[in-house]
């Protein structure tokens, strides 16, 4: 069976999918630049993902071709219509792709599902349409009419889940989840939706492996937090965390940053695309991310993010743009993954992926539930 991965911008989903043994993967992207970091990723003579990428816009593929052979379709559906930041308009707005999505999984019928989106998604106002998107997913077989409004065909769906003795077609369950508390450095909170065919066992959320708490905790038991390197094994010897020993600290952006060199001073000269990134100022409610806490959210505009979350204030007191590379590692890509295009473009590649250590793990938990079916 092969993978179908939508919206693939850079890969990081597609990363952690391919680690939880997954391939291979079909990888639907309209972006040039995207497609050209994944294609150079699979030719790589250190290939970070295995598969084939289509070019091409979601809204006109015929997915008969696919149908019943199938057994992930991952989609880290556009966010925009539902961003914090963005105008609101939700689903009326014309970038709302989550129709597409669901006309995918009705006609491929996949084993499993996986959905990521900004949390906007569960706002109060967006309540209702989020419900009709989870209904679709229980019933894909139940197609909207042509014509008809999505509120009409909620009712339907409603009215058949009521009624109907046929029980679910696929088990959904979702969650607002923080990657920092899955070891990814960064504090990124995201919507994750998971559809399992009923014949399959049911998901389980993975338990969070990772705690604000115990990173707070041992700040305060060392008068010297940055030196103190959290998380490794040089400090085992650190006093016990009672409340919570079970659970490792927070990944912090010095964890994360640790053995890169220090960035080249152009493009031109760099590897990795690690290079510096000019233009940082300080202003009022911007400021940068600290070396030991994670990382604010990555975000995929280069420049002009409000709360400078593509900013680091570092050792030398230097406050500075993340480089690229800095931001791929934020995003737990390997550093074998290379981006294409130019500064913008690779910006929104990478600030729009699902961390790759979290899709690795979340990818984990739905294989098991199909291997025990």
């Amino acid at each position: 069976m092969i993978n179908v991965e939508l919206f693939a911008g850079g890969g990081g989903s597609a990363v952690g999918m391919q680690k939880a043994g997954f391939r291979p993967i079909l990888f639907y992207e309209i972006d040039s630049a995207a497609c050209q970091t994944l294609t150079k990723n699979i030719l790589s003579k250190t290939p970070t993902l295995e598969g084939k990428v289509i070019e091409h816009s979601v809204e006109s593929v015929r997915w008969g071709f696919l149908a019943n052979k199938v057994q992930v379709l991952s989609a880290g559906v556009p966010c925009q219509p539902f961003s914090l930041a963005g105008k609101h308009l939700a689903e009326s707005d014309n970038r709302n792709l989550f129709p597409e999505v669901l006309r995918a999984a009705r006609v491929l019928s996949p084993q499993a599902i996986l959905i990521e989106n900004v949390c906007g998604l569960l706002r109060e106002s967006n309540q209702p349409y989020f419900e009709y998107i989870i209904i679709q997913l229980e019933y894909p077989s139940i197609r909207p009419r042509r014509g008809e409004s999505w509120q009409s065909h909620k009712k339907r769906l409603l009215q058949h889940k009521q009624h109907s003795k046929i029980g679910r077609e696929y088990n959904v369950v979702y969650a607002l989840i923080n990657a920092a508390d899955f070891g990814v450095p960064q504090q990124r909170k995201r919507v994750f939706m998971f559809a399992i065919r009923s014949n399959f066992a049911a998901f389980k959320f993975p338990r969070a492996t990772h705690c604000r708490e115990v990173l707070l905790t041992a700040k305060l038991l060392t008068n010297d937090f940055h030196k103190i390197g959290i998380g490794s094994r040089k400090h085992s010897n650190q006093p016990r965390i009672p409340f919570a020993s079970d659970l490792k600290p927070w990944v912090t952006v010095r964890d994360a940053l640790k053995g890169l060199p220090d960035p080249a001073e152009s493009e031109e000269s760099a590897i990795l695309n690690h290079w510096k990134l000019p233009g940082a100022r300080v202003y009022p409610c911007h400021s940068g991310s600290i070396m030991d806490l994670p990382a604010k959210t990555i975000k995929a505009g280069v420049h002009g993010t409000p709360g400078g979350e593509n900013t680091i204030l570092d050792d030398k007191g230097n406050f500075r743009y993340f480089t690229l590379r800095e931001l791929a590692r934020l995003q737990t890509f390997p550093d074998n993954h290379l981006f294409f295009g130019n500064k913008t473009q690779i910006t929104r590649q990478i600030g729009n992926a699902v961390p790759c250590r979290l899709a690795t793990i979340f990818f984990k938990s739905i294989k098991k539930c199909l291997e025990d079916e």
